[in-house]
């Protein structure tokens, strides 16, 4: 009896000793990952600061929420150019167009429009996946609970924004489209009676005219929201460094 009571206290006291360790290896990798990230204003910058501390745990835990950022900038691309059949971003020579390419085209740019609808879902679904792989990959760098629950909420918090970014080029994807697709019809419906003077089309009647140059002037347009977009895609990356460094420093 003696002997059972000596073991559970022994027991006890190396379970008490080994949090105290893991806390303190926590404390010691927390301090650690404040200082390498000091003065780090580009994720670019955190490949290197990540090779100079391997073994450190928060510092991995950056690297994975790096890593998530990267994966899912590159996967937002990758389904916003699945959805159309080719690159329509770069509008092709209509004037010098046959009737046949013409009409490929406009096939093309329903078909984009008909697609863009699946995009969001397939992209929530891989943003899904990618939290739980996250939360899976973090578990083993054994942090303390309350670390782990500030990590997956910032991991939230940085889905929530790339969710948050995806509507809107969709939208715009789908605006540019359906006026490039009414640029492309008229061309077709007037095929044989306009002309081309410094590679524009002259219609013969003024509504067509005006009816081209709305949807010409709106493709521009949305063409210029797009590039904004695309700032704003760069900018969203400094946004997260800033996040990362502060779940560092919270710490």
């Amino acid at each position: 009896m003696l002997l059972a009571c000596v073991l559970v206290i022994v027991c006890i006291g190396a379970l008490y000793l080994a949090g105290n360790l893991a806390r303190f290896q926590e404390a010691i990798s927390v301090k650690e990952s404040q200082t390498a990230l000091q003065g780090i204003d580009d994720p670019g910058q955190l490949e290197q600061v990540l090779k100079q501390h391997p073994s450190n745990r928060i510092l991995k835990m950056v690297a994975l929420a790096n890593r998530d950022s990267i994966e899912s900038d590159a996967a937002m691309r990758r389904l916003l150019n699945e959805a159309e059949p080719r690159d329509l971003s770069k509008p092709a020579s209509l004037t010098e167009s046959s009737r046949a390419d013409l009409e490929a085209l406009g096939r093309e740019l329903k078909t984009a429009k008909s697609n863009a609808a699946t995009v969001m879902p397939r992209y929530v679904a891989l943003l899904k996946t990618a939290r739980d792989k996250l939360e899976h990959d973090a578990r083993p760098l054994e942090v303390g609970n309350y670390t782990l629950a500030k990590f997956t909420a910032m991991i939230d918090e940085q889905h929530k924004d790339m969710t948050a970014i995806m509507p809107e080029a969709l939208a715009a994807r789908v605006e540019y489209d359906s006026a490039y697709e009414q640029c492309v019809s008229l061309l077709i419906r007037h095929f044989g009676d306009y002309k081309v003077v410094n590679g524009q089309p002259v219609f013969p009647s003024q509504s067509a005219a005006d009816s081209y140059n709305v949807a010409a002037t709106a493709m521009t347009a949305v063409a210029k929201r797009m590039a904004r977009l695309e700032s704003e895609r760069a900018a969203l990356r400094q946004s997260q460094l800033t996040r990362w460094k502060t779940f560092v420093e919270a710490r």
